[in-house]
């Protein structure tokens, strides 16, 4: 059988060797792909797209888990960081988001959350929901409110050192401070141009008879990832927290409390989560953000939701 007709081969149909073929040709494409989106900032197909062969890779190894490679794409995050900025090792990994591309696998989602938790069927759950932004996913490093150090994800753990460049992005705060502010403060979000600003942006790169972007993404990555800081300085970047990493002091009981803190402390943040009771609210959530998708003047790939209780995320990992 040829490899094509692998690759449209029913995961439930392939044989074993097929499957371990099939999964030596996923490790290298998927490979290529993280290259090309996060060290190139050049993608070559959509989310949508690239989403899909993660998945087949995921139902191919959970058929035969005695077949997962060493270098599976399940077992990294993005790509490695590129070779021309220093790297950076995150004390506290910036690991990736499962996916759920329907009703019933939100439901299922749920579903899991309470076996985990060893709650009831019914267990009420209540989930922040916020959409997803299609950037550049950044970690900012405060000491005593004064920002120290800034890294890009890279693989998850270890990322690039862009610090230099992050300062001249005028979008983050370079001081925090008000009451209850921690020692020490790691916020993570994600840096990105919106829409109007990238446009924008496109045109002056064109009367300067210069390539445009591709797309938003791809200029906000380039824009942050170059070796000359003033470069960076002349871009309209943006940056949106959504969580943090190594914190030296935390004491917030919910994702929406200790969100409302970063922005009292000055941290940009573009809205503060919706809560969601229960599963309908979520998939109205999604159906909202969906419909209001294209008005967005920022990209997103998606909603996210997080178990509302911090003590239920830090058990969920």
């Amino acid at each position: 059988m040829s490899q094509t007709d692998i690759r449209r081969k029913p995961v439930e149909a392939l044989s074993e060797a097929e499957a371990a073929e099939e999964l030596a040709r996923l490790a290298h494409e998927i490979a290529r792909h993280d290259r090309l989106y996060y060290q190139e900032d050049a993608p070559e197909i959509p989310d949508a797209d690239y989403d899909a062969l993660r998945r087949r890779n995921a139902a191919i190894e959970a058929r035969f888990p005695h077949l997962v490679r060493p270098d599976s794409p399940s077992r990294r995050v993005g790509a490695a960081p590129a070779e021309k900025f220093a790297k950076f090792r995150h004390a506290v990994p910036m690991l990736s988001l499962d996916n759920a591309f329907s009703d019933a696998e939100l439901a299922d989602f749920l579903a899991r959350i309470r076996r985990f938790l060893g709650l009831a069927p019914d267990a009420a759950i209540e989930m922040a929901a916020e959409p997803k932004f299609d950037g550049l996913s950044l970690a900012l490093h405060y000491e005593d409110g004064i920002l120290r150090a800034a890294a890009t994800r890279g693989d998850g753990y270890e990322g690039e050192d862009v610090t230099r460049n992050v300062f001249t992005i005028k979008a983050i705060p370079q001081r925090l401070k008000g009451p209850g502010l921690p020692d020490y403060l790691e916020v993570r979000g994600e840096v990105l141009m919106l829409k109007t600003d990238f446009l924008a942006l496109n045109e002056r790169q064109v009367a300067a008879g210069k390539s445009p972007f591709a797309n938003p993404r791809n200029a906000a990555a380039g824009s942050l990832r170059q070796l000359d800081p003033a470069v960076t300085a002349a871009r309209p970047l943006y940056f949106a927290a959504w969580g943090w990493g190594r914190v030296s002091a935390w004491p917030f009981r919910t994702q929406v409390e200790a969100m409302a803190a970063l922005e009292d402390w000055g941290v940009p943040v573009q809205s503060l989560p919706e809560l969601c009771p229960d599963l309908d609210a979520m998939v109205a959530y999604f159906r909202h953000i969906e419909a209001e998708r294209a008005t967005l003047d920022f990209d997103i790939d998606g909603v996210v939701f997080k178990t509302n209780r911090l003590d239920w995320q830090r058990r969920l990992g």
